[in-house]
């Protein structure tokens, strides 16, 4: 019993974090994705560069702090290798593919940023 009030209220904290991103990643970003791949298609002026470029680095702060969120899970889970977590998939197993999994997409959201802030750049010339 008492093992399982941390654990639910490390749950909880999880839970609490990713909808904060969320909440914070859907107010920058409101375009869905349809949008998006019209913008990308249609991009031709300045402003429409820019545009995409803050649209990807919005989403690249959302994925790093969802990265950073689960390195901390991460950290925390891999404390505990005994007992039910030696089991595969370890849950700290888990916690390092999702920070992988964060930092690959937010790596990717960066080279798409700055592909379309080089674009704005050639544009204005």
């Amino acid at each position: 019993m008492k093992k399982l009030i941390p654990v639910a209220v490390s749950v909880a904290l999880a839970f609490a974090t990713i909808e904060v991103v969320q909440v914070r990643a859907a107010d920058v970003s409101h375009y869905s994705q349809t949008e998006v791949r019209q913008l990308i298609r249609d991009a031709h002026s300045v402003e429409q560069y820019k545009t995409l470029a803050s649209y990807f680095r919005a989403r690249q702060q959302a994925f790093e702090q969802q990265a950073q969120s689960e390195k901390a899970e991460w950290d925390r889970r891999s404390q505990n290798t005994t007992g039910i977590s030696q089991k595969y998939p370890r849950p700290v197993d888990s916690s390092r593919n999702r920070y992988e999994y964060f930092t690959y997409e937010a790596d990717q959201m960066s080279q798409q940023a700055a592909h379309f802030e080089s674009l704005s750049v050639t544009a204005q010339k």
